[in-house]
């Protein structure tokens, strides 16, 4: 199975994919990790593009979360068997973030490049509230949801989410 999940900063794309690769016994690939270096330097775009197909390539079967559309999105979309966006409202998700940066502050979540302490500064805000859902960003998620409409489920609530792994879990 490879499973894709994509969508706004926040809503627990990361803590998902850990949980689907735990489930299935697949590799998992942050692409979070992938994008940022150590004090959250930004990697050379070629650089990580080259890490995605090479996970892509050595895995039969994966679960990758983040966007990123520069890192073989469309391959991965493509190659997905199964596509999650997990769209949820920005006061949720900003609220989701403001939690994570209690729990992880001053340390590094694993999903992170080393040397990439959690932080919830202005400018993430920013993105979690205005930069982060542009109707730019909206309109490629609209488009991803109706080009492959089979395989696609929209998460909008952690009720969703639970709901969605109850029937992974149960296999319906």
């Amino acid at each position: 199975m490879k499973i894709a999940i994509l969508g706004y900063s926040g809503s627990g794309k990361s803590t998902l994919a850990r949980e689907l690769g735990a489930l299935y016994g697949l590799p998992v690939l942050h692409l979070d990790s992938v994008r940022f270096l150590p004090g959250w330097q930004i990697r050379d775009r070629e650089e990580a593009n080259g890490m995605v197909r090479a996970f892509l390539d050595a895995h039969a079967e994966w679960v990758i979360d983040g966007n990123y559309r520069r890192f073989a999105q469309e391959e991965r979309l493509e190659q997905a068997d199964l596509i999650v966006l997990m769209l949820f409202p920005r006061m949720v998700s900003l609220f989701r973030c403001w939690k994570r940066y209690r729990k992880y502050k001053h340390t590094t979540r694993e999903d992170m490049s080393p040397g990439c302490n959690e932080k919830l500064d202005a400018e993430f805000v920013r993105w979690i509230l205005w930069e982060g859902r542009t109707r730019g960003i909206r309109a490629h998620y609209r488009r991803i949801a109706k080009q492959y409409a089979e395989k696609t489920v929209i998460l909008r609530s952690q009720r969703q989410i639970d709901r969605f792994l109850e029937s992974h879990r149960t296999g319906g």
